[in-house]
């Protein structure tokens, strides 16, 4: 029984693939044609077979009528198979591959030419081991199990029932031949399911490490605001509630400052709103290029930001923003357009004892608020 390489060694295929009824047109054709490729070779691997057979018939050793005989029976459950498959039976199915009833109907066909031609059961013997390594690739455990526990009933069925004196042929130099190369072809269909069967280890394994990465970039594009690249304000909200804890629970200073860009509004109603967002992209590259490692700055609505400051005192955090509204309004914002200025305002507040986010941010909210009184482009602290 031969392999062909596919998926079909992978169970997790499917579950990537996505089992179901709503399966696509693209997936279920690639899943045809991998099914028409797996037949294919189990096809040619019977006919190998067969002509193995024909030459123990040409030493006298069995039959000539056992080869053909050998080959229409595992022609003929092939061609139910595809037939079958192409009807779309099989998808109606979560193993639409019939691993099971595929791997028994070998099994019985072994073991039924055993019975038949016993003196060279060898061969049927022999290709039992391919069956079940085939089969066990691609099956569950309990599958493995049927498919086991068929194949020992048949056995003992056949060692201990019967009296036929299963041979190995080796008398002559043909039948010499024939034996060998029924070993060399177990041993290298055995080898080549091993090989492919590693092969498709590596293959999931580089698969579960790009799904590992691509789940990490998703978790944080899910954290991150989409126009300026800083924490939204779900994550920046659930850092600050982090870092309250934390400052409550060993008594550091923790500080924080919410950002506002000075008539932003007036900048898109008279540069358009394409060069407003530019202008907060280089806003925010500008605040992450002059703040700390453990520092976190996000987006907290609009135009206005919240930038945490773990460990920062109230002075060192009043020094930091008024730093950074001198850089901002120090930039050439002429390159956007001419005539362009652009300023922020902060509000600093330190965490109190006890005290909540909610009464934090709004005492920053507050500070805030009298920056811009006093005429904006400066910080004021709560």
């Amino acid at each position: 029984m031969g392999i062909a390489a596919s998926p079909f060694l992978s169970p997790t295929a499917d579950r990537l693939n996505g089992v179901g009824p709503k399966l696509t047109t693209e997936v279920l054709a690639r899943r045809a044609r991998q099914r028409r490729q797996i037949q294919s070779a189990i096809g040619i691997s019977y006919v190998v077979d067969a002509i193995i057979l024909l030459i123990y018939a040409h030493a006298g050793t069995t039959s000539p009528t056992i080869g053909p005989a050998f080959a229409i029976c595992g022609l003929v459950s092939v061609t139910g198979y595809i037939l079958l498959s192409e009807s779309g039976v099989t998808e109606r199915f979560s193993d639409h591959y019939f691993v099971v009833p595929q791997s028994i109907i070998s099994v019985i066909i072994m073991l039924a030419f055993t019975y038949i031609a016993p003196q060279v059961g060898v061969m049927f013997l022999c290709t039992l081991f391919v069956v079940f390594a085939f089969s066990s690739l691609r099956s569950t455990p309990w599958q493995t199990a049927v498919v086991w526990t068929a194949t020992a009933s048949g056995l003992a069925g056949l060692f201990l029932l019967t009296d036929k004196p299963i041979s190995l042929p080796h008398e002559t130099y043909l039948e010499r031949f024939a034996t060998m190369t029924v070993f060399i072809l177990t041993v290298g269909r055995c080898m080549f399911i091993g090989i492919f069967s590693s092969a498709m280890r590596d293959s999931l394994y580089r698969s579960g490490l790009a799904l590992k990465e691509a789940n990490r970039r998703i978790e944080e594009l899910a954290e991150l605001d989409d126009l300026t690249g800083s924490l939204n304000r779900r994550c920046i909200m659930r850092f600050l509630d982090d870092e309250i804890a934390r400052a409550h629970r060993t008594s550091v200073p923790c500080a924080i400052a919410l950002i506002d860009l000075d008539w932003f509004k007036r900048i898109n109603d008279t540069y358009g709103h394409p060069t407003g967002d530019e202008v907060l992209k280089t806003f925010a590259i500008t605040v992450f290029a002059n703040i700390r490692s453990v520092d976190r700055f996000g987006r907290y609505g609009g135009e206005e930001f919240l930038l945490v400051l773990p460990e920062t005192p109230v002075d060192v955090a009043v020094r930091l923003l008024d730093r950074l509204c001198s850089i901002i309004a120090g930039l050439d914002w002429s390159a956007f357009s001419p005539g362009m200025r652009v300023t922020v305002s902060a509000g600093v507040a330190t965490l109190k004892a006890g005290e909540t986010a909610d009464t934090f941010l709004a005492r920053a909210d507050g500070a805030l608020y009298k920056a811009k009184a006093q005429g904006r482009n400066r910080t004021s602290s709560a």
